[in-house]
């Protein structure tokens, strides 16, 4: 086949791979759920909608403070120990929600290591009066926030340090001070790039399951969880999911809202970078110390302190052969999900650079949406499709005389897998489209001139020149997929685990602590990529 017309239907086919979980769930909405709507209406949705509301203001505000309090202070001053928290600040991504959760609540609960601590100061009832309840509300905006705040920080510190100097020289000479210049040009020129990290944050805070539940927080994909699971109502729950979708939709236009007139705020007609203001004594302390604290928080706490468990319960020396096979099914479902993202991405956005004509930008458009469908929601759409394909080959084998292949989708669990590509497909999309944005046209033309076919254009071209992106999007996509946990807890094969489900029974047992190990390796996973997406943040400061 034509190469640009394979990449066509592949295209075509991801679009409508991506859609069919929307259009299951909207097909299940529409069967009747009254048998459990007096129970949702009455008591679960207004509190689901109130705390799901809280829960993203205040996660919101909180990775807005911090991460665009550091990314300031990181992009307009120089300390000692700056070059260092570079790698350091984006760390905290490397700890899922669930883990964080997890770790605090095990921290500061009674007779946890806080409390022990504080009562060798203070009698044991006093210092429980101290301890701060995590399992509430603000126990839960003060953990997810402090492990999603580096969205914000990315985000921001990429504009911070590329903003004009003459902006800041001008309001300088109107005899505007420091704290005047950040309020009035500094944030409000950052706003596009505010507007995606809180959109970001907002979109992870709404697909977590396991630290809102843990935490006792009954956020609205909670509730789905639970009208699915414990009150048996697929439509109930579809019914939920829609209405979750109507909030994505939300925080969607939100976003493009705060991203309007990005072209008029960022002017390339202004190349002057600001430069870097040199700290010294106490403010360069003080620097130092804003930075590092929510490291500290969000990933050397967390870290340290699983280690300690690892150790201190001989998970090492009495190594559980189960983990092999929870990693093993892990590293297997990523791996595959990640190669088929990668090849639907690779031809949707080929197929899209060929010939960019409506039908192939809805195609891309659609590509990339799947990465605001929280996990549970996929999961909950592709229930009804999967099964359907499940059922259609069994009744293939009987026409055939053949033998019954069971559930080969859900039983083989490549549910999971289809999930995940579904999820994060927008990452290789994004990053192969970035990677093409940089290809000059020119290329494309003068391989015509010289009669080169597409499929040539491909190997001799496209692919050499995109190995960089196609790496970047291997290397992220496939920790997310590690780390994804309502996905894979509802669509894995019975008996099966994987490492974030496998530390998701242990939590739900009240026995964390022996799922250290577990947690320690989708962690060690994570800090390599991570850390790598901070390899070409940095912006060399302005002259003096």
């Amino acid at each position: 086949m034509h190469a640009g017309r394979a990449a066509t239907a592949i295209a075509i086919a991801t679009a409508v791979l991506v859609a069919a979980p929307v259009i299951s769930i909207v097909s299940l909405a529409l069967q009747p759920a009254s048998d459990v709507w007096h129970d949702l209406i009455n008591y679960v949705l207004p509190a689901a909608l109130l705390d799901t509301a809280l829960l993203l203001v205040g996660v919101g505000a909180v990775t807005l403070l911090i991460g665009a309090g550091t990314a300031w202070v990181m992009s307009r001053h120089d300390f000692a120990g700056r070059g260092m928290l570079l790698w350091l600040m984006p760390l905290p991504l490397a700890i899922p929600t669930y883990l964080a959760a997890y770790v605090y609540a095990d921290l500061f609960e009674p007779l946890g290591l806080v409390h022990r601590t504080l009562a060798t100061w203070l009698p044991l009832g006093d210092a429980l009066g101290l301890l701060p309840n995590l399992r509430s509300l603000p126990g839960a905006i003060f953990v997810i926030g402090l492990v999603l705040y580096p969205y914000v920080y990315l985000s921001a510190r990429a504009t911070f340090q590329v903003q004009s100097a003459e902006f800041a020289e001008a309001a300088t000479t109107l005899g505007a001070g420091r704290w005047t210049i950040l309020w009035r040009v500094s944030l409000p020129m950052a706003r596009p790039a505010l507007a995606v990290g809180v959109a970001l944050v907002a979109l992870e805070t709404l697909n977590d399951i396991g630290a809102s539940e843990y935490l006792g927080i009954r956020t609205l994909t909670v509730s789905i969880f639970t009208t699915w699971l414990n009150r048996g109502s697929l439509a109930g729950a579809a019914q939920l999911a829609c209405l979750m979708l109507a909030i994505v939709a939300g925080l969607i236009a939100m976003e493009r809202y705060g991203r309007r007139n990005a072209s008029i705020e960022f002017s390339a007609e202004s190349p002057h970078v600001r430069r870097r203001t040199p700290l010294s004594g106490a403010r360069a302390s003080i620097a130092f110390a804003v930075c590092v604290l929510p490291v500290l928080i969000g990933f050397v706490v967390p870290l340290l302190y699983l280690a300690h468990q690892a150790l201190g319960r001989g998970l090492l020396a009495n190594f559980d052969p189960l983990l092999w096979r929870h990693t093993f099914h892990s590293f297997a479902f990523a791996g595959l999900a990640t190669l088929m993202a990668l090849m639907l991405a690779l031809a949707t956005t080929i197929a899209h650079r060929l010939r960019p004509d409506p039908l192939r930008y809805v195609a891309l458009s659609i590509a990339q949406a799947g990465y605001a469908l929280p996990g549970l929601v996929i999961a909950l759409g592709l229930l009804t499709p999967v099964l359907a394909v499940d059922n259609a080959l069994s009744a293939v084998a009987t026409w055939t005389g053949r033998s019954l292949p069971g559930l080969v989708l859900v039983g083989s669990g490549m549910a999971v897998v289809i999930a995940y590509t579904i999820r994060f497909l927008a990452v290789p999309v994004g990053m192969i489209k970035a990677g093409f944005d940089s290809i000059p046209s020119d290329y494309d033309e003068s391989a015509r001139a010289v009669g080169a076919g597409q499929g040539v254009m491909l190997r001799q071209i496209y692919l050499p020149l995109l190995r960089p992106a196609m790496l970047g999007a291997v290397i992220i996509m496939f920790v997310d997929c590690l780390k994804e946990l309502p996905a894979t807890l509802l669509l894995r094969p019975l008996n099966v685990e994987t490492l974030s489900t496998s530390i998701y029974q242990y939590a739900s047992r009240g026995n964390f602590e022996d799922g250290a190990l577990a947690a320690l390796l989708i962690i060690a996973a994570s800090i390599g990529p991570v850390a790598w997406l901070t390899r070409f943040s940095e912006v060399p400061s302005g002259p003096a």
